[in-house]
């Protein structure tokens, strides 16, 4: 499908079979660099030619040799290409549990090992040109298998100075057996181990507005969906936590991100089964996992005193609100082992995310935050909505993804490459372009001088609101100024009129993103006045949004807020 930048505001897709796509818009990614590189020289795709990702002064490509079964060695190459000079290269490779490193190569740190594999790391210092680091792995597992390999410069943290590849396989049990790729859509649970040293509590989740929409007529998770006549006999429930571990950039760094152990919030599930040993599958009951807690209980009243077989399937989605799905479109689903003969209560316990689903569950849990404080006075993302006629903001993801990191008009959809979602303002800021959309009801600014675009340099006013307002809904989500990227780098955008190294003025989208955070909090007591504000009046800048439209929608523009945009460099 081809992606057109149009010349004039460009209209939303309606939903599927409401309407035909006219024109499309691509809002580029959250990549928003520090520094244009010098003489804008360089060319290093990090992502398909269809994809808005930046090109790059440094690119990593990683490969095997040959695919080996369990117990069989391989030779892992790691190509570093450079076309600037970098003083401080950090490169990271990262393998999972199935491979093992069996030696200390090519100057590479001693690999630490935990529940994501193992990890290793290398600062080197480049010059134009390409640099092989080689390593031996072991095949130690079978199953679906992801090498990671990540170049950054840890001086200028920066995606134009970066870049990420990985190798999917399936390793197989015997010689030839393993396997290019991974199927990971449709999985099993992973192995249960309770909350490890990674953990942390899970983020505190006022809920300041109603649970998603949910997938079905049952009005609690717990609602029972008889599919035999009802009887005297007590009730059969599942019940337990559906819990995800991941690898989050909050929190760590070029090389070792966070390992996070939580729960995950308003999944939609299912509780199959078949209520007598000669009956077909059956769907025996629905709900969600719970806000914050990630509990479920499921019940069934069977005709008979037990039921023969069950278990509890989780998909990426959450109610009808959100969802994250393959590059077919498919919902992630991880599926508990079947009970047998099963009577009363009976609990699992923990049940964890397949682990190569680990970062479709993290993207969908990270919108999650994002809903509980999104701003509307309705029940849908926007207050332009009304209920029952909300759209959802749906995120494609995959393993190995190059296609990201955008969201589209025509689709109405995030695109995320393949280490987006452990950054969880990367997934928040895409989710900001899908919200002004929304607001917007299908309208979208003429946005010039955008592609690229630098989070600390001029760009134009248009690109400063488009980008800036995007950066703010992440920012005002997790309550920081800090910005962080799939590879674990990160970058404090806190900014006053002192502050060298970011432009000055309503072009550039650092300044507008924290002035607007600044007004929310200190002025309007919140943005949900300000959404609702967007909803009814649409703006091409920040100027618009804050001379013309504020007054006339009763949000002040007086001395307070002024200060505050000055104070970040802004001046009407």
């Amino acid at each position: 499908m081809s992606q057109i930048r149009v010349t004039r505001p460009a209209a939303l897709t309606a939903l599927a079979g409401v309407g035909a796509c006219l024109a499309i818009v691509v809002v580029p990614s959250a990549f928003a660099g520090t520094t244009t590189p010098a003489g804008g020289t360089c060319t290093i795709r990090p992502a398909e030619k269809s994809s808005e990702a930046p090109l790059s002064c440094l690119g990593v490509t990683a490969s095997l040799d040959h695919l080996p079964a369990v117990g069989e060695q391989a030779t892992l190459t790691v190509d570093v290409q450079a076309q600037a000079d970098v003083k401080h290269a950090g490169l990271s490779v990262q393998l999972p549990p199935a491979l093992r490193m069996t030696g200390q190569e090519s100057g590479l740190a001693a690999p630490t090992t935990d529940t994501f594999g193992q990890r290793t790391s290398r600062t080197l210092a480049l010059t134009p040109g390409t640099h092989t680091v080689k390593l031996k792995v072991k095949a130690v597992a079978a199953g679906p298998a992801q090498i990671q390999a990540d170049i950054s410069d840890i001086d200028r943290p920066d995606p134009r100075r970066a870049g990420h590849d990985s190798v999917e396989l399936t390793v197989g049990t015997s010689k030839g057996s393993s396997d290019k790729g991974v199927s990971v859509t449709k999985a099993d649970a992973a192995p249960v181990h309770g909350p490890g040293a990674g953990a942390r509590k899970a983020r505190p989740v006022t809920p300041k507005v109603p649970a998603p929409a949910r997938a079905s007529a049952a009005s609690a998770p717990a609602s029972p969906r008889a599919t035999a006549a009802a009887t005297s006999n007590a009730q059969v429930c599942v019940s337990g936590t559906f819990r995800n571990r991941f690898q989050s950039a909050e929190g760590g760094s070029w090389n070792g991100k966070a390992n996070r152990d939580e729960p995950v919030s308003n999944v939609n599930i299912t509780l199959w089964g078949k209520p007598t040993a000669n009956s077909g599958t059956q769907k025996l009951a629905t709900g969600m996992t719970g806000n914050g807690d990630g509990k479920f209980n499921l019940c069934y009243t069977p005709s008979a005193s037990v039921i023969s077989q069950a278990w509890v399937e989780f998909q990426t989605q959450a109610g009808r609100m959100w969802s994250v799905v393959d590059g077919s479109g498919r919902l992630y689903s991880t599926a508990t082992y079947s009970l047998n003969n099963i009577s009363g209560n009976t609990s699992l316990g923990n049940v964890y995310a397949n682990d190569g689903q680990s970062r479709a569950w993290h993207a969908l849990d990270t919108l999650n935050k994002l809903w509980w404080n999104r701003g509307s006075t309705t029940n849908c993302w926007a207050s332009s909505q009304q209920d029952g006629h909300c759209t959802p903001i749906t995120v494609q993801w995959y393993p190995g993804s190059t296609d990201g990191t955008y969201w589209t008009t025509n689709e109405d959809k995030i695109h995320l490459a393949d280490n987006d979602p452990d950054s969880e303002h990367t997934t928040v800021h895409e989710a900001g372009h899908a919200l002004m959309g929304k607001l917007y009801k299908g309208w979208w600014p003429n946005v010039s001088n955008c592609s690229p675009h630098y989070v600390n340099r001029t760009s134009s006013t248009s690109c400063g609101w488009t980008e800036g307002f995007a950066n703010a809904v992440a920012f005002h989500t997790f309550n920081d100024t800090t910005y962080y990227w799939g590879n674990g780098s990160s970058m404090n955008l806190a900014n006053d009129r002192s502050t060298n190294g970011i432009d000055a003025g309503d072009a550039c989208e650092a300044r507008v993103a924290t002035a607007l955070v600044d007004v929310w909090s200190q002025v309007d007591g919140g943005w949900t006045k300000s959404n609702t504000m967007m909803s009814r009046t649409w703006q091409s800048s920040f100027r618009e949004y804050f001379v013309n439209d504020r007054p006339d929608y009763g949000l002040d523009s007086g001395s307070t807020a002024r200060n505050i945009l000055y104070n970040h460099t802004i001046q009407y």
